[in-house]
């Protein structure tokens, strides 16, 4: 199924920025904007939830930090107990070190991989063609016409208002 798109350019962020939360207040559905950087509260003019990376990061930590927590202790008290100098056996400053810096491993990588499998970037996956000039020094909003039924001509308006360089109506 094909639906109809328009794609407006823009030369500044704070354009592109008021333009998408004009046309979200109009019904206007903004599919996505495309930039050479983070823009500042461009999520907030997007309507985007809060990221959930957090907790993945929170909970890979916690099974990495608990788990080799437990493992140590295992290894040291249960399976293969040694008196090394009168020490005991469940020593937690010893295992501290070790359970931090799994804590940390598997936060970073549970982190990177849940967000290269949010954002769909797997080997093997062929890139969307992007528009020219979207990552270089242009600033990129993708609009689906499917809004009010006002029309297209309001929401043409609104782009020609906050300064779109360039407006295209695609067809995907």
């Amino acid at each position: 199924m094909s639906r109809r798109i328009t794609v407006a350019t823009f030369v500044h962020q704070d354009d592109v920025r008021a333009a998408t939360a004009d046309l979200r207040q109009g019904g206007f559905p903004v599919l996505d904007v495309y930039s050479p950087h983070p823009i500042h509260a461009m999520d907030e003019a997007l309507g985007l939830r809060p990221t959930r990376l957090t907790w993945v990061c929170f909970l890979c930590g916690a099974v990495g930090g608990l788990g080799m927590l437990w493992f140590q202790h295992w290894v040291n008290a249960v399976q293969w107990p040694l008196n090394v100098g009168g020490k005991p056996w469940n020593s937690l400053p010893a295992e501290a070190p070790v359970a931090f810096e799994m804590l940390v491993l598997l936060a970073a990588f549970g982190s990177v991989l849940a967000c290269l499998a949010v954002c769909r970037l797997y080997p093997g996956r062929t890139p969307r063609d992007w528009y020219q000039g979207a990552t270089d020094d242009r600033y990129v909003l993708e609009v689906d016409e499917a809004g009010p039924a006002s029309g297209a001509s309001e929401m043409v308006a609104v782009l020609r208002k906050h300064g779109a360089v360039q407006i295209q109506e695609l067809v995907r």
